[in-house]
């Protein structure tokens, strides 16, 4: 029997969720704001809430200084194509880790794992060295497979994790059915995976995006993503906040944007599916 609960109850779990999210959403409502704002209302003491001079200035002089349309382009490249790269590695590694493992199949997992414990600045200069002698210092091509590497291991955790709740039993019946290794993963195993790789893709292209480390010590001009583009306005001589804050929302609105819609049309082709 299920437990009745109070409106009493229902008003405050309500109003904690809602003063948990506000919270969580302050950050941005601010950043927000304060790209509306002069450079004065920006450090002004006591702050200034809505009622301020609202301008539009600081976007034109982010759009005047630096190169935006090419910082944007930079990074829907490197964050679509390090994930292309990553899932087309990760998915036969998960699959023999899930279907066919071996003694040290956890082992490999604990060590991909204990990867992301490393400080990167530990391979920073082999890295830049490497990208010297290559000569692919500030390319995208650096930078897609540098950032594959970062998550490879989150992406393999991930897809093993969602390949381990498929029978294998129904990939049995595909060999006996005479199909190769290769379509066995392609047209069995990855549909039934779609939810996991879907989910996968997602959160490996936000990852990307808002990785600054690598992308800022690895570019200069031509591959910079919109992560160098924010970091352009820190200067020696202060903080430019209303003008750092349009950077930040200029930069955080694709994102947004590319994620509302993704889920927007995963929730429809599941559903989709379902009903089919």
């Amino acid at each position: 029997m299920a437990r009745a609960i109070t409106t009493r109850k229902k008003i405050m779990w309500t109003a904690l969720a809602w003063g948990i999210g506000l919270l969580i959403f302050f950050p941005i409502l601010w950043t927000f704001l304060t790209s509306f704002k002069s450079e004065a209302a920006a450090i002004s003491d006591p702050p200034v809430w809505f009622f301020f001079d609202w301008t539009t200035v600081n976007y034109t002089d982010v759009l005047a200084r630096s190169n935006y349309p090419l910082a944007l382009t930079n990074s829907i490249i490197i964050a679509v194509g390090s994930t292309i790269l990553g899932i087309i590695i990760a998915v036969p590694a998960a699959w023999a880790m899930a279907f066919v493992p071996g003694k040290r199949t956890k082992d490999v997992l604990l060590w991909m794992l204990s990867t992301k414990m490393l400080p990167a600045v530990g391979v920073l200069y082999p890295l830049v060295l490497i990208a010297k002698y290559l000569n692919v210092y500030d390319s995208r091509i650096m930078l897609i497979v540098v950032l594959m590497l970062i998550n490879l291991p989150i992406i393999v955790w991930m897809l093993y994790t969602y390949f381990r709740e498929i029978p294998g039993e129904i990939l049995e019946a595909a060999r006996m059915d005479g199909a190769s290794l290769r379509n066995e993963i392609i047209y069995v195993l990855t549909p039934m995976a779609v939810p996991g790789i879907a989910s996968t893709i997602l959160l490996n292209i936000i990852l990307a995006w808002n990785e600054a480390f690598w992308t800022i010590l690895l570019t200069t001009v031509d591959a910079a993503p919109l992560t160098k583009f924010i970091s352009s306005f820190s200067a020696p001589e202060g903080l430019f906040y209303a003008k750092l804050s349009a950077a930040s929302i200029m930069a955080v609105a694709p994102i947004l944007v590319m994620g509302w819609f993704s889920q927007k049309q995963l929730v429809r082709g599941l559903t989709f599916g379902a009903v089919k």
